[in-house]
């Protein structure tokens, strides 16, 4: 997950900073212990010059909450809070 997450609407990649980030998605793998948990189509900002992806802090706080399961492996779709 992204480090030094800006809040403005606008921001310039913190790792290259060559580019500004745009909205698009990405796969977040979480790991704890013999746990590990995939989610892939998750809205991020990805830096189109490195591929870095922030994820905001509500769905941080979403696939966190999610990866409290237990599954061994399990791949899944984000899926909007809608």
């Amino acid at each position: 997950m992204g480090r030094g997450l800006q809040t403005e609407t606008t921001m310039r990649c913190v790792i290259c900073e060559q580019a500004e980030v745009k909205p698009g998605y990405t796969t977040v793998r979480l790991e704890r212990g013999a746990v590990t948990l995939v989610f892939k189509n998750v809205p991020a900002r990805i830096c189109p010059n490195c591929g870095e992806a922030y994820v905001d802090e509500a769905v941080t706080a979403r696939l966190l909450n999610e990866a409290e399961t237990g599954a061994q492996v399990d791949v899944r779709q984000y899926a909007s809070a809608a």
